[in-house]
């Protein structure tokens, strides 16, 4: 008896009727859109059909021969990547036909393929590694030497590995048709051929070059910047969004020892497809920084003295109720970065209307200009260097400085009331900012020259230590999970701040990260009705024009 299941996956469709078609894959009844390829047929009813040339974000060149099927009244075995399903059609993935002609261009594929696992980037994460495995032959039977081809430098962060190739032609295909950016191109013709760059043009002229990287099946193509690094499977994988501009590109942060090593695409059809900029891959290892806050310090009589959570917390909560009488409205200014997340920015401006009201500025460094992807519309490196900058201006935080993300901040000087800076270290600042206030509180992860005379100083985790959201520059609101243990002490800045906030107002602050949004999604119009269950794993797009509730 066949089971019926509809697949999610297929080509995409257009306004009105949809015209579907039901066929049977290795005896499973699945009824699909019509133009859905058996690839992608078999795909969504939970069948992988091993396969090489074929990827979802490029064309189809059947040229690997690895995904043949066969179909039920065909004279011949046919490519699923390129087959359209039809009705009634009968179609085998396993059949004994099928297998064996899998086995025999597997047999192909390795009579020059090295030996280089045991010192190849892409093992245990190799398609070829798991097609041979699952159903390889046992023992080769070539007896002539392999070919050598060496090592290319193709520029930019890759590494070309000839004599590992398998002539998928994703690379090539990548580079022509997303980026548009003909840097790589097949050399030679029948055995002969090789993947080459075009005289001294390299990938160091590409902007998304590195993604050639993540869509080679096998290791001919590798990062310098990872090489060697780690093996595939000490890695652990988290699910995160890029935080290095406002796109919001959905990413997997791979660790290991406590450590940020890489950052690889994740798929997310509506904001970045399957691929990331250059720029946002290669822009990790500040969160990998040495010089971290790791437990709070409280400044008395002219010296920096470390204490624990809730000594330094009271102290600070003895120190405004001391500050009471003089705490007016417009008494507070903070500083925020939009690096941190919703519910961290959230917090801040709970606190401060704890504490009469104020001023909540922010700083975004800027690029000179936005470097889009040709083949993929709505995809760029923004201007806008930062993925909460759009969080900020919903909470009504109001921008300042310059395109350098530095300036602004005249008033610091001055001010004779509390000042609270969250994330920004002020690095363009001299010591001893804000000298003339009252109190001056840093909540931060990173030690900071411009603040070490302030008054407490509070390890805050980064948002790869946290769970929490960015909200990008459409108004999408994504989650993200923690990668890393926090350093010593530091705890998410929503969490000290709702303590701090729920012992002035005599209640119970957020303990979890869904809570402290929650909290956010009250006070933005724009989130109103989200929560982590609805955001999900892909986000949510929120009413990003609607207008910021209080002041």
């Amino acid at each position: 008896m066949t089971e019926k299941k509809t697949a999610v996956t297929g080509p995409p469709l257009e306004a009105g009727p949809i015209d579907m078609v039901t066929l049977t894959i290795d005896e499973q009844e699945v009824t699909v859109p019509r133009g859905t390829t058996l690839l992608q047929a078999a795909q969504g009813a939970g069948t992988e059909v091993p396969h090489y040339c074929y990827h979802p974000g490029l064309s189809s060149p059947a040229m690997c021969r690895m995904c043949l099927v066969e179909v039920e009244g065909a004279p011949k075995l046919l490519p699923s990547c390129t087959t359209t399903v039809a009705d009634g059609q009968v179609v085998r993935t396993e059949s004994d036909d099928a297998t064996r002609m899998r086995r025999g261009v597997l047999e192909f594929y390795l009579l020059n393929h090295p030996l280089d696992c045991p010192i190849c980037d892409q093992s245990g994460e190799c398609d070829l590694q798991d097609f041979v495995f699952a159903e390889g032959r046992e023992h080769g039977r070539g007896r002539d030497a392999k070919r050598v081809l060496g090592r290319d430098d193709f520029g930019g962060d890759v590494l070309f590995y000839g004599d590992r190739c398998v002539m998928c032609t994703r690379c090539v295909r990548f580079m022509n048709e997303v980026e548009e950016n003909p840097l790589l191109t097949v050399v030679d013709r029948g055995n002969r051929s090789v993947i080459d760059t075009f005289f001294d043009e390299g990938l160091e002229q590409a902007e998304w070059g590195g993604n050639v990287v993540d869509i080679c099946p096998v290791g001919a193509l590798v990062s310098k910047d990872f090489l060697y690094k780690a093996r595939a499977w000490d890695l652990e994988h988290t699910a995160s969004v890029c935080p290095n501009c406002s796109q919001g590109c959905n990413i997997d942060l791979h660790t290991r020892d406590n450590l940020v090593h890489r950052i690889k695409p994740r798929t997310n059809p509506d904001v970045n497809g399957h691929w990331i900029c250059d720029y946002g891959r290669a822009t990790y290892e500040w969160l990998n920084r040495g010089d971290r806050l790791e437990a709070p310090v409280v400044r008395a009589g002219g010296r920096n003295t470390a204490m624990g959570w809730t000594a330094s917390l009271e102290a600070l909560k003895g120190r405004i109720d001391a500050l009471a009488d003089g705490l007016g409205k417009g008494s507070v200014k903070a500083v925020v970065s939009p690096f941190w997340s919703n519910e961290d920015l959230g917090a801040v401006a709970r606190l401060i209307e704890t504490l009469g009201g104020g001023s909540i500025v922010f700083r975004s460094p800027r690029a000179d200009a936005e470097v889009a992807l040709k083949g993929f519309e709505g995809l760029a490196r923004r201007k806008d260097l930062t993925p909460n900058a759009r969080g900020a201006e919903l909470l009504g935080y109001e921008r300042v400085g310059d395109d350098a993300g530095q300036g602004g901040l005249d008033e610091l000087a001055d001010h004779d009331g509390v000042v609270l800076v969250l994330g920004d270290a002020l690095d363009d600042l001299p010591e001893g900012t804000a000298k003339n206030a009252a109190l001056v509180v840093y909540f931060g992860a990173y030690t900071s020259l411009a603040l070490i005379s302030a008054d407490f100083q509070f390890p805050i985790t980064t948002f790869a230590e946290q769970e929490g959201t960015f909200t990008n520059l459409d108004g999408r609101v994504q989650r993200f999970w923690p990668a890393l243990s926090a350093p010593g002490a530091a705890r998410p800045a929503w969490l000290v701040l709702g303590a701090l906030s729920g012992a002035l107002r005599d209640e119970a602050g957020p303990s979890r990260a869904d809570q402290a949004f929650a909290l956010v999604a009250q006070a933005v119009e724009s989130y109103e009705g989200m929560d982590y269950e609805t955001i999900g794993a892909e986000g949510v797009q929120s009413n990003a024009s609607a207008p910021v509730r209080g002041d």
